[in-house]
């Protein structure tokens, strides 16, 4: 599979998606004195997807996952930054921007059955995107919606059934046949398989899969299950409070993870070749994101920490290869 991973990495290919600098911050009122302040949920990110690649984004819960794919789709305003899907920049428009973006990039949400509108069958669901996107003839929306059915796995004949008569496993089926039958470059799957049981979750991971090699089609992954981000995707990016911390391969960050708070998440992954191997614990709580400790946002938990951890600026990233770096003041000048 290194091979692979690697062969992939030698081929140039268009940047699908690209983020510079972007952020996401909610005005907030804080204290009997009503002090404005800004909870800094996604505080200048800077990423890139190529085509035909996966990328997983893994952090802690809060740390702004899914905000950032939620500002990518449009779902949520953004502070500033620049979103730039397929060579062009996204900027605030109306119906027919919201269009435009959609033909490039949807998402796979967490909860299925949340996704999918239960008055609907499945066939009108599928269908709906089509006819939005300007495929008037029925006859053809027809056709396409078998034809997207039998890719998930599922019979065609159950156009005609509705959310409720699926099981959870369906249900996610579903929702990636409706994600990709507009024929995107880029699908965000925003923890996926978490709401499967695990014999699911592996069934929806090899069709995510097949469909990514067969379509060509880009993955944004963003999931709290490791296993599932090392067997899927090509590079990780790791996301601390906002920002990303460290990125990379992923046989570079799951073999030698720079940033410590990286290597307590790899630590936290069961081994059963080693049961003896100990977990880095971590010290304290996530601070909050509506008043950030100054310098390195992971400082308070770190056991590492030096003087300018906490009295510094933000550091910068360090470079450890042509395709790995993080965010560490530990790292500077190496």
């Amino acid at each position: 599979m290194a091979e692979s991973m690697i062969k992939i990495a030698e081929v140039e290919r268009p940047d699908i998606l690209r983020i510079e600098d972007l952020r996401v911050h909610y005005p907030v009122r804080q204290g009997y004195s009503f002090r404005r302040g800004f909870l800094k949920a996604v505080d200048g990110v800077t990423l890139n997807l190529k085509a035909g690649e996966c990328l997983g984004l893994v952090g802690e819960s809060g740390c702004g996952k899914s905000t950032l794919a939620q500002s990518i789709l449009g779902l949520v305003p953004t502070s500033g930054g620049r979103i730039i899907l397929d060579g062009r920049e996204v900027v605030a428009a109306g119906r027919a921007g919201r269009l435009e973006r959609a033909r490039v990039a949807q998402m796979v949400f967490q909860d299925p059955f949340a996704s999918l509108n239960p008055r609907h069958t499945v066939g009108q669901s599928l269908g709906g995107p089509l006819k939005l996107h300007g495929m008037a003839d029925p006859a053809e929306r027809h056709h396409r919606v078998e034809e997207m059915m039998r890719k998930v796995g599922l019979r065609p004949d159950a156009v005609r059934r509705y959310p409720h008569e699926f099981s959870g496993g369906q249900r996610q089926r579903i929702c990636i046949a409706r994600a990709l039958i507009v024929e995107p470059k880029l699908v965000v799957c925003d923890e996926p398989v978490s709401a499967l049981d695990v014999s699911i979750r592996a069934q929806i991971i090899n069709l995510l899969l097949e469909l990514k090699n067969e379509l060509g089609v880009a993955l944004l992954m963003i999931s709290h299950d490791l296993g599932v981000v090392e067997h899927m995707c090509d590079r990780i990016a790791v996301m601390y409070l906002g920002r990303i911390v460290e990125q990379g391969h992923w046989n570079e960050i799951f073999t030698a993870p720079a940033h410590p708070y990286t290597q307590s998440l790899i630590s936290a992954i069961p081994d059963p070749m080693n049961p003896a191997a100990g977990t880095i614990r971590l010290r304290g709580e996530t601070p909050s994101a509506l008043d950030q400790p100054p310098g390195c946002a992971f400082n308070p938990r770190c056991d590492r920490a030096m003087p300018a951890c906490r009295e510094g600026s933000i550091p910068d990233f360090s470079t450890l290869s042509a395709t790995h770096a993080a965010r560490c003041h530990l790292l500077q000048g190496l």
